[in-house]
């Protein structure tokens, strides 16, 4: 019996060596995306999420009770109506077809519909929340057709993008450790 294990475990042994050499190491560039998202998809999520983000965001500017609140909310309509803008025009560029009118998708909605409820502490500590929520998927979202996508020119906008959003979640960070 032990002859037979020692047997066994040199030939493992021996065979690592040439299992090795027939795979070669691939380089973490090489590396395929676990998810991937259709244009068509990317753009309708992205839309919406615009939209949020503005909507809420101008919400925030008449009911926000901090002036950082209401600063980051007028940062969220700029940098957000331009994402919107650059989008259409990536879309253009890249003979990609965009939904002919945004909408929010249902989920949106119903946080907007929360939104628009609550007063004072209570909708700018929902507001921030869902700011925090809304920009993590958004990077998420962006994160995963900039290395998935199939339209070049919607993969540099998602690209180009994402550093800015990127710093919205930091930016909300801060509010949520302020309050």
């Amino acid at each position: 019996m032990k002859t037979l294990m020692t047997t066994l475990a040199a030939g493992a042994l021996m065979m690592t060596p040439a299992l090795a050499q027939g795979t070669p190491a691939k380089s973490a560039d090489a590396a395929q995306a676990v998810y991937s998202i259709s244009t068509e998809d990317f753009a309708r999520m992205a839309m919406s999420s615009d939209m949020f983000e503005i909507r809420s965001s101008e919400m925030a500017q008449e009911k926000a009770e901090a002036e950082a609140v209401k600063s980051f909310a007028a940062d969220m309509i700029k940098d957000h109506e331009k994402a919107e803008a650059d989008m259409k025009a990536a879309a253009e560029k890249g003979n990609a077809q965009l939904p002919a009118s945004a909408e929010l998708a249902p989920k949106h909605a119903a946080m907007l519909q929360q939104l628009e409820a609550a007063d004072g502490a209570d909708f700018q500590t929902l507001y921030v929340d869902m700011q925090a929520q809304s920009h993590m998927e958004a990077v998420a979202l962006f994160r995963t057709y900039a290395g998935s996508g199939d339209n070049e020119a919607i993969v540099a906008f998602a690209k180009a993008t994402l550093p800015t959003l990127e710093g919205h979640m930091m930016h909300v960070k801060e509010l949520v450790a302020a309050e």
